[in-house]
């Protein structure tokens, strides 16, 4: 199961509360105040782990509750520190903070439609990053601290803070150096099984791939990019139509995008009005994404077809870079991995 997008709840725990205590001992009759003071609670981390893909441990368990911490004890003893809550989340997880404090509020203020004002408080990228997601309260002060010359028995103490807690909302965006785009069945998951060690499902059918695959591409230099194959998008997918959304925020961080486009027409689909939808519900998506750089991958060039196609294609769209391959049959596949290094290569580690 992939999950991409959950809401959880998050609770750091209470500080502990500060204790009144006398010393009362044989032949101390006077030993004064050994009130303690109160712990920590824990606090509510999260930490980003490259080796998690997604955010199915959240969906399952969506409660992130710390420890409280221990109240003082006599003889000035410190109350336990509550333990902490680390959840680790993967690289290109956003953080939004619901205005809501609870769940149940949560879940009401969306009916109404009032949960959609999210702010987003991280987005948290690097391998080891942190975000301290609730801090935990801190603990109060025993009686034995508030002693002095002129109060020699005190009886003040004071209570332990209540941890922080909220409503959160976590939306993972694959992080990719090129992200591609193109039809149900143009080939992606084909074309990422040969760049790359990826083994996303291959078919003959529609909507084989439903979970965004991130594969890495190796480079003869040493080099390396990766290479983000999203679900195949269906007209209208800036309105969330055939789940849109849930794809397109796969490859905002990408930065450059490929175009697969069916040469071919196999599908019974012009090439030309393929690659003009595509554009057309990446800028309406969002216009940022329109301006990233770009290029079309002409695949299925085997088939019958596929070389006069190309001649209009590229009539077309004559400023157009454009790579002729067959993902099939892998070639053309060298030709696509030159451009990719020169275009996002990066050194490896």
């Amino acid at each position: 199961m992939f999950v991409d997008h959950t809401r959880i709840y998050a609770k750091a725990g209470n500080g502990g509360n500060g204790v009144v205590s006398f010393r009362r001992e044989k032949y101390v009759p006077r030993g004064g105040p050994d009130g303690g003071d109160g712990a920590e609670g824990g606090d509510v981390i999260l930490r980003v782990d490259r080796h998690i893909d997604n955010l199915k441990t959240f969906h399952y368990n969506p409660l992130l509750v710390a420890k409280d911490g221990g109240h003082g004890q006599s003889w000035k003893r410190h109350g336990k520190n509550g333990k902490s809550v680390i959840a680790k989340v993967p690289p290109g997880t956003l953080v939004y903070k619901s205005p809501a404090r609870t769940v149940a509020e949560a879940v009401r203020m969306e009916r109404s439609g009032e949960g959609l004002d999210l702010e987003l408080i991280a987005d948290l990228t690097d391998e080891g990053e942190e975000l301290f997601l609730c801090r935990a309260g801190t603990g109060g002060k025993g009686n034995w601290q508030f002693r002095s010359a002129t109060n020699r028995t005190p009886e003040e103490f004071t209570l332990g803070t209540e941890g922080g807690e909220g409503v959160f909302y976590l939306e993972l965006r694959r992080i990719a150096d090129a992200g591609m785009v193109g039809f149900p069945n143009a080939g992606k998951s084909t074309l990422t099984s040969k760049l790359s060690a990826a083994r996303p499902k291959v078919a003959s059918y529609p909507f084989t791939t439903l979970n965004p695959m991130v594969g890495v591409v190796e480079f003869s230099d040493f080099k390396r990019c990766t290479i983000a194959d999203i679900p195949g998008l269906i007209e209208g997918a800036h309105d969330n139509r055939g789940l849109g959304h849930e794809f397109l925020r796969h490859i905002t961080r990408c930065g450059l995008l490929l175009f697969v486009v069916d040469m071919a027409g196999s599908e019974c689909r012009d090439p030309i009005e393929d690659l003009e939808t595509l554009r057309k519900e990446i800028k309406l998506y969002e216009e940022e994404l329109s301006k990233l750089e770009w290029l079309v991958v002409a695949n299925k060039m085997d088939l019958e077809g596929a070389a006069e196609n190309l001649q209009n294609f590229r009539v077309r769209f004559p400023k157009v870079e454009i790579v002729p391959i067959s993902a099939e049959f892998e070639e053309g596949l060298e030709e696509l991995k030159a451009v990719l290094c020169e275009r996002v290569g990066r050194g490896g580690r």
